[in-house]
């Protein structure tokens, strides 16, 4: 038996299924933003981000910072560009080259390859820090192992049996691992980031103290400052900013840069999204953020793409 609708009955059915099509879709949508923690985002910005006090002044303010160098590719490096510090000592910038050779790179602090060191024996190395008087650390994210050694005053290969080092066999997860690392010089305090799965912070103090021959090397586990208050779904590095004593931390899947306080509170944050920044187009994947001793805040990006950031007001 065939049964047919009535042009009233079709109607019903057409705009029966699109509301049904659009609560599935809204559905969708909602479930999407809470995974990607948009709306604890759009919280913030609402609650805090729009209401600048003068903490916030006295802060980073990373909404003020505008870009000045946006994407600038870096000549004589193809891909593979992870993470940036900043050499207090020769005012200028490193970089971490993961593969193809890895190696660490100087920069000039308008993007311009200066030195290569190449690494040998080392492993899956994604962070960078520089210590002060030539020494760098460097996190490997697979082992979860943080090596630390001197630069040499002449570019050379540097071998992993010059370095020595520490690991965190915690929470072991492939290419999910330790992806940043920094360092508080006044403080002798690290900080180092895994990327995910879950995310974690973890602070080791003593470090400078124990290579110079005191072992005293402690622990602690900040995770619940990311848990509680990093809206974004991975770390792709951090940096300790010596002026505020403030963390900065960098996401490549939520392209954001973040501020946080001494004691883990967010204060600020920016896009690195080009629809929601002053970027001409997104950073394709943010790898390391780091800022010098004027304020300059710098990101690098996959392959081999540069940023600098000013503040303005």
């Amino acid at each position: 038996m065939q049964i047919s609708l009535y042009p009233g009955q079709r109607l019903k059915l057409r705009f029966g299924r699109r509301r049904l099509f659009g609560l599935l879709a809204l559905l969708v949508g909602l479930g999407v933003g809470v995974a990607l923690h948009w709306d604890e985002r759009l919280y913030f910005y609402l609650t805090r981000q729009m209401n600048v006090t003068d903490q916030g002044v006295a802060n980073r303010w990373l909404p003020a910072y505008r870009v000045q160098i946006d994407a600038k590719p870096i000549e004589g490096i193809a891909r593979n560009l992870s993470a940036i510090t900043y050499d207090t000592d020769l005012d200028r910038l490193l970089g971490v080259v993961n593969g193809g050779p890895t190696e660490i790179v100087a920069l000039s602090k308008t993007g311009e390859l200066l030195e290569r060191y190449p690494l040998q024996g080392f492993g899956d190395i994604e962070g960078l820090t520089y210590m002060g008087g030539g020494r760098v650390a460097v996190s490997d994210e697979r082992a979860q192992q943080v090596s630390i050694f001197q630069l040499p005053a002449v570019p050379r290969t540097i071998d992993s049996a010059e370095a020595r080092f520490f690991s965190l066999g915690i929470n072991l997860n492939g290419n999910k691992g330790f992806e940043g690392v920094t360092y508080d010089a006044a403080g002798d305090r690290m900080f180092i980031v895994k990327e995910r799965d879950p995310r974690q912070l973890y602070e080791v103090d003593g470090v400078a103290a124990s290579l110079d021959g005191g072992l005293q090397l402690k622990v602690r586990d900040h995770s619940d400052w990311i848990t509680g208050q990093v809206f974004a779904t991975d770390l792709s590095d951090i940096h300790f900013d010596a002026a505020t004593g403030h963390l900065i931390l960098l996401s490549d899947e939520s392209h954001l840069v973040m501020e946080l306080s001494g004691d883990g509170r967010m204060l600020s944050y920016r896009s690195l999204n080009g629809l929601f920044s002053d970027l001409k187009r997104s950073a394709p994947q943010p790898e390391g953020v780091t800022i010098d001793n004027d304020g300059t805040l710098y990101v690098v990006s996959e392959p081999n793409l540069f940023y600098s950031f000013r503040r303005e007001g």
